[in-house]
């Protein structure tokens, strides 16, 4: 007879997941790539290491791993110690700004890193189910969607991506003269981006009962943060 799966199922095919990577991870001579044992296991570890990945993007000191060879080591399943919500634009991909292979992290990317419940659902299957154990909320410089937020655009679809956004324009407008709340004013679309940033981290808690409990447990942390698209830096917000 047919049965529906449910959470207790999904948490099973997690675990069968977490098992399998931890005996299959592959290396070669000239590659180096997270082994189990220095695969970070608790929220801080996992945020040290986003850190240190994005060190090595900005040193120019990346591991230079073998794809094809963590292709096979993750080929039963996903595993990823962290989750990043960013967005869709091009000069801003997780992997590479994070020096992360194949295998180390989710990314699940929107225009303008807004969270929706298509996001919200993928956050909790990755670390309810499968385990990631930080969350990062990650915006960049010179993003289109706040300033398409900041200007008013309407297109298509994107009216309602956008609108995500602008409860974080009228945050970062708040003491500011209107003439100064503008797509020309850098200063004023820096603090639009960080507040949408954490706009989009508070959706997280506030909307998922699920990782608010994970995170409330202590299990996940969650984090934001800016990309800097000339320097490469991500600044992670206080």
């Amino acid at each position: 007879m047919h049965r529906e799966m449910d959470l207790c199922d999904l948490c099973r095919i997690g675990l069968s997941v977490r098992d399998s990577f931890s005996m299959n991870v592959m290396m070669t001579p000239d590659a180096t790539i997270l082994t189990a044992p220095q695969f970070p296991t608790t929220p801080d570890e996992a945020f040290a290491e986003l850190k240190a990945g994005n060190d090595r993007f900005l040193s120019g000191t990346t591991k230079r791993g073998d794809l094809l060879a963590e292709a096979n080591s993750t080929k039963d399943g996903p595993k990823a110690f962290a989750v990043v919500v960013s967005c869709i634009d091009s000069r801003t991909s997780a992997e590479l700004i994070f020096d992360q292979g194949i295998g180390h992290i989710f990314n699940t990317r929107l225009a303008g890193n807004i969270v929706d419940d298509a996001v919200l659902g993928s956050v909790e299957f990755a670390t309810k189910v499968v385990g990631a154990k930080l969350i990062a909320v990650i915006g960049h410089t010179g993003c289109g969607a706040v300033l398409g937020a900041i200007g008013e655009v309407e297109l298509g679809h994107l009216t309602g991506v956008l609108n995500q956004i602008k409860p974080a324009v009228t945050i970062a407008s708040s003491g500011i003269a209107a003439d100064a709340c503008t797509t020309t004013n850098a200063d004023f679309v820096a603090k639009c981006t960080e507040e949408n940033v954490r706009l989009q981290m508070r959706r997280i808690i506030d909307q998922s009962p699920i990782v608010k409990e994970l995170l409330d447990s202590g299990s996940v942390r969650l984090v934001g943060g800016v990309h800097d698209l000339a320097s490469g830096k991500v600044h992670f917000l206080d």
